[in-house]
């Protein structure tokens, strides 16, 4: 399922060109067009879902979490990151398409 206007809908598509890092059946992961540490990643479940409280499917964030544990095992970003979900415009969403922010490559001890 996706969105027609969806930025993310029509990078899972290819419409729209994104450097991918990994990929699988469930998500893709791509960098962040603007950074927050050295290592930004997006973590985006591959079914259009708006943010936390419109994912009614039970395995979709276990699909995001086991894309980071793939990233790590290969080696792609360390075991020390640190992972976001925003959910709605409050507190800083500004695509409406879920997916996870995955920061790493520096400290980060602010909150």
């Amino acid at each position: 399922m996706s969105e027609a206007n969806c930025i993310f809908c029509s990078i899972i598509t290819k419409k729209i060109p994104a450097t991918i890092i990994a990929e699988n059946d469930d998500v893709i992961v791509i960098k962040d067009i603007a950074p927050k540490a050295p290592i930004h990643y997006l973590v985006i479940p591959k079914i259009h879902v708006a943010d936390l409280l419109d994912a009614q499917a039970p395995t979709l964030m276990a699909h995001m979490i086991m894309g980071v544990q793939e990233l790590c095992a290969q080696k792609l970003i360390s075991t020390s990151f640190r992972t976001i979900v925003n959910t709605g415009s409050g507190v800083g969403q500004t695509v409406f398409h879920l997916h996870m922010h995955l920061l790493a490559g520096k400290a980060m001890s602010d909150f």
